[in-house]
């Protein structure tokens, strides 16, 4: 079984990191804590996350200086990030969120449903992107002739990988269907970027077959 995304979670004050987990308690996710920016970026040097929610106020780093870590590394930068404020911040806040990289913005108090629906379909987007590095690379290993052990051989591999192809077509349809009624345009980059990469495979296994 494919292991859990994880959201990392950051927020300066307890309270508010136990109702973020109490709204995402019904995701098929794994939320992570941090209790600063500093505290953050350590979690991020050791684990993938498939999405952030960063807490604009808090003492010492603040969500802005922590996003701008975050996009100056390599490894990190492309890492969604949904900034979260209180309602009575300054004017420029959201601005200054998206300037750092923000794909989205939320002032509290906020609709928990509408959280849920937006960690949701960037963690099934991240799944997705997963099993499409996935299928890339048995692609590649089908190029070379060289399959990993329990792979099966080269006449099993394609069926199959175009089996999951076709699920992760499917997959796609629904996400961007749900991305279209909710009206977001936080996802039309990265749902654009994951059709890309599909039809890209898509292409390179209809070459083979």
């Amino acid at each position: 079984m494919p292991d859990r995304a994880k959201i990392l979670l950051v927020d300066d004050r307890e309270e508010n990191l136990i109702a973020l987990e109490a709204i995402l308690s019904s995701l098929d996710l794994v939320p992570v804590r941090a209790r600063s920016g500093e505290e953050a970026l350590k979690a991020l040097l050791n684990t993938e996350f498939a999405l952030i929610l960063l807490d604009v106020r808090m003492p010492g780093m603040d969500g802005f200086e922590t996003a701008a870590h975050i996009k100056r590394r390599e490894r990190t930068r492309n890492i969604p990030i949904i900034f979260l404020t209180v309602v009575d911040s300054a004017p420029d806040y959201a601005f200054r969120g998206y300037a750092a990289g923000a794909v989205d913005y939320l002032t509290k108090p906020f609709d928990p449903w509408v959280l849920r629906a937006k960690v949701s379909v960037f963690t099934e987007l991240y799944n997705m992107n997963k099993r499409l590095a996935e299928q890339a690379s048995l692609l590649r290993e089908r190029l070379t002739g060289e399959l990993p052990p329990g792979a099966g051989d080269h006449a099993s591999v394609l069926p199959e990988l175009s089996r999951r192809l076709t699920a992760v077509e499917d997959e796609l349809a629904r996400v961007r269907e749900l991305a279209r009624k909710s009206q977001d345009p936080a996802l039309a980059v990265p749902l654009a970027d994951l059709r890309d990469r599909l039809t890209h495979l898509r292409a390179g296994f209809d070459a083979l077959s």
